[in-house]
């Protein structure tokens, strides 16, 4: 989704039910990169040894594409604004035991929301203040 808000253009990209991925798991990830610029959100994604860190690193890199393509911002000037995750469904599964018996077997999602914002422009609206 993309706004265009009054202090500038922003967009925003919505990932809905992650899969093997816990709402901790996530935020662990997700709190190291919000307030960050692109590039550097990059190099810390790519470096982290957790498992959530490659679909996130896909879900910015996502959000840059779209802003590049759609709005015509540079990926140079733009920072993650806004990133959070939000609990999902939880998958239920069941795992075959010993007697017959049947073992629950719970897999928790997770929603992730990244909004990018561009610094020049923000820069530019604060200076007409």
């Amino acid at each position: 989704m993309i706004k265009n808000s009054s202090s500038g253009k922003e967009v925003k990209i919505l990932a809905q039910h992650i899969c093997n991925m816990s709402v901790f798991k996530a935020r662990r990830v997700i709190d190291q990169i919000r307030g960050r610029s692109y590039e550097e959100t990059l190099m810390i994604l790519e470096l982290m040894p957790y498992r959530a860190s490659y679909p996130i690193l896909k879900l910015v890199y996502s959000a840059a594409a779209n802003a590049s393509h759609n709005m015509g911002l540079s990926e140079a000037d733009s920072f993650i604004s806004e990133a959070t995750v939000n609990r999902s469904t939880v998958v239920k599964k069941l795992r075959p035991r010993a007697r017959g018996r049947s073992y629950p077997i719970k897999r928790p999602t997770c929603h992730i929301t990244i909004v990018l914002k561009d610094k020049s422009k923000l820069f530019l609206d604060e200076s007409k203040i």
